[in-house]
């Protein structure tokens, strides 16, 4: 079991940053990969990026070179850091952790923290 809370969520205006944190506690441990999903409001949840134990990426098309993913094995942590951010990135933002080194898309999710741009 894996518990996972997300912070760093809020209002920002179109074009601003933010950036998010999420601390993993519980079985983490070996290859696993962290990251991020998002939800909108009357939309499918959607990968927004993700990153493996030993390094590697992976992003959505919307997100490449606005966000940068990173995270801290020792302290079990995930970020993300959004730049140039726009109002169709409003949705609430989940962290995401699954064991192994390719994502199903069936792993653990926190509780989601908002992230609003407005225009």
């Amino acid at each position: 079991q894996v518990q996972l809370v997300e912070s760093g969520g809020g209002l920002v205006q179109d074009g601003g940053s933010l950036t998010l944190s999420c601390t993993a506690s519980g079985r983490v441990h070996g290859l696993n990969i962290m990251g991020w999903y998002r939800q909108a409001p009357g939309k499918q949840r959607e990968m927004v990026a993700l990153m493996s134990s030993s390094g590697g990426t992976n992003y959505a098309d919307s997100v490449k070179g606005r966000f940068t993913i990173s995270r801290d094995n020792e302290k079990k942590m995930v970020y993300l850091q959004m730049n140039g951010l726009r109002p169709e990135d409003t949705a609430v933002y989940n962290c995401y952790f699954e064991l192994g080194f390719r994502p199903t898309g069936r792993g653990s999710r926190g509780r989601g923290t908002q992230v609003t741009v407005s225009s």
